[in-house]
């Protein structure tokens, strides 16, 4: 029984998960995640979040060794503070993505391992793409570049995801359409974004990584998440759950659905199941 099993490693994810609407992770989720990390059990995030929207939780994921991040373009050595794996987009592909986000007038938002990169006068006005409950961040982590095709020139081989922030969901079906014929994993997030990554790398490709370094079983792993660009990686874990918030397309492919991100569903997960 899957309910019976020794869990070995928890994959959280960030937002609409770890944390609450508030942007925040509760206390005792803190101290929860802590005494099983002192317990042996390995906890990682499993986010789409690089490691500059990572910095205002530095505190409270203190003791993790690893992260997937980047939606499993990066598996992050955090104790050693390097990248283990890297698994970066072609320059041609970021041209392209970049080309479909002018022709929307969407917002383009550039990671690497250590870097958010977006244009100053589209974080200043992030409310227009749907993402403002995260233009307070933006704004303190961000690069502002002006000219986006020439970082993509001069950063070649260092772009790990791209999201394409748009004005509207019918925008965000044209960009699809446009972008589906290229060799890229391309997922939904959010109210209106497109985030594009190397074709085959999703959080679920990052598990398998990490487990294949840690020699720890898949079937022995639990995942935690909320929304499409989790599906994968709660496809593959060992014990799937869903937060109360999640969409419904979620709720139907895991094994156990807890309390939402605003009423603790991760401190439940743990109290039920390690």
């Amino acid at each position: 029984m899957k309910f019976d099993k020794k869990y070995r490693l928890l994959s959280l994810d960030m937002d609409g998960t770890l944390l609450d609407s508030a942007k925040r992770i509760p206390a005792e989720t803190t101290e929860a995640i802590q005494g099983l990390m002192e317990q042996g059990v390995e906890v990682v995030v499993g986010t789409g979040r690089g490691l500059a929207e990572l910095l205002d939780y530095r505190e409270a994921l203190q003791g993790m060794h690893y992260g997937i991040l980047l939606s499993g373009g990066v598996i992050y050595d955090f104790h050693k503070d390097q990248p283990v794996v890297v698994h970066a987009l072609a320059e041609e592909h970021c041209h392209r993505l970049l080309e479909a986000a002018v022709e929307e007038q969407s917002m383009v938002h550039f990671l690497t391992v250590r870097t958010s990169v977006a244009r100053e006068q589209d974080i200043l006005r992030m409310e227009d793409f749907s993402m403002g409950v995260y233009q307070e961040m933006y704004e303190r982590v961000c690069d502002r570049q002006q000219d986006m095709a020439a970082y993509v020139r001069e950063h070649a081989g260092e772009i790990v995801k791209l999201n394409i922030y748009h004005r509207s969901v019918a925008s965000r079906k044209r960009s699809h359409e446009r972008l589906a014929g290229l060799d890229l994993n391309l997922v939904m997030a959010e109210k209106t974004a497109l985030e594009a990554s190397p074709a085959g790398i999703t959080k679920a490709s990052g598990l398998q990584e990490l487990c294949a370094m840690l020699c720890i079983p898949q079937s022995e792993t639990v995942a935690v998440g909320d929304a499409p660009n989790d599906m994968e990686i709660l496809q593959m874990a060992g014990l799937s759950v869903a937060m109360g918030n999640a969409s419904e397309s979620i709720k139907k492919i895991c094994d156990v659905v807890v309390s939402d991100n605003d009423h603790n569903g991760v401190l439940e997960t743990i109290q039920r199941f390690f």
